[in-house]
């Protein structure tokens, strides 16, 4: 199968980046109908067919709930749930605040399950459907500075690979897609802890470290290739457990499951 004809694909972070691309994707593919949650509620750009926009924070549980109840009510089943929110903080792990954590795993680990939930147990009743979730190859890379999106990209993935297993017994997959540097506007949005100023003692290595990985971000990969990686999953009668898009991000995660973790740590340092 090589279509998504009829299908109906709900797309959390849908209005912007690696989501947006993915919703654009899915209608080129024949999507009966996309709908594209995000805070904003905009339907992506340059997307044309039927997709409907919907204003949900995925951090919002009962939100989730609701915006599920509207869709199943609209539609009476999903095929496929692609979980694409997240944002992002940088800053040292000392000088980062319990709050400033739980930024980051509000969306990309807490909103997920909220969607998850919202969604799943229709899914499970009709007996069919597959989840994506959206990871990174910083799940399996200690980065410095960014150490909490690691830490959450990293959870995202064991409880995918978690939830594929307990839902399979059902005839639902699930499948992680573990996109490296991607040129969207996440490096934007990007957040910094408070004490990430030029008093930190972290200051000078901290500002080298992320200065790098924003210019790696702004020649990465287009979040085209990253949506086309998750929409062949889709498009397949059997999902991958695990997708890494690009050649040189496959051979990189090789290279961390053969290096002993003391070799990573100090390529790693190297580079940032």
């Amino acid at each position: 199968m090589n279509t998504l004809k009829d299908q109906v694909i709900v797309v959390s972070g849908g209005s912007s980046g690696i989501g947006a691309a993915i919703c654009r994707a899915a209608i080129a593919k024949g999507a009966k109908a996309v709908y594209a949650l995000s805070r904003s509620g905009n339907i992506p750009e340059n997307c044309e067919g039927n997709i409907v926009g919907i204003s949900a924070d995925v951090r919002d549980a009962a939100c989730m709930k609701a915006v599920a109840q509207g869709i199943l009510k609209n539609e009476r089943h999903i095929d496929a749930l692609v979980l694409a929110a997240g944002n992002g903080i940088a800053g040292a792990i000392e000088e980062t605040s319990d709050v400033e954590a739980r930024y980051q795993f509000e969306t990309c680990f807490f909103g997920l399950h909220n969607a998850v939930q919202a969604f799943l147990p229709s899914m499970r009743k009709a007996g069919k459907g597959k989840i994506i979730t959206i990871a990174s190859v910083a799940s399996l890379v200690p980065i410095p500075y960014q150490a909490f999106y690691s830490a959450v990209k990293a959870a995202v993935m064991q409880y995918s690979d978690a939830l594929a297993i307990e839902i399979n017994q059902f005839g639902l997959q699930c499948c992680c897609v573990l996109p490296g540097d991607t040129k969207t506007g996440f490096t934007a949005a990007r957040k910094y802890t408070e004490k990430a100023n030029e008093q930190s003692p972290y200051h000078t290595k901290r500002s080298k470290s992320v200065s790098k990985m924003e210019k790696d971000e702004k020649n990465g990969m287009p979040p085209e290739a990253i949506a086309s990686a998750a929409i062949r999953q889709l498009c397949r009668k059997k999902m991958t457990a695990r997708v890494i898009p690009g050649f040189g991000y496959k051979a990189i995660s090789v290279l961390l499951r053969i290096f002993p973790t003391r070799l990573v740590r100090r390529i790693v340092e190297m580079l940032y």
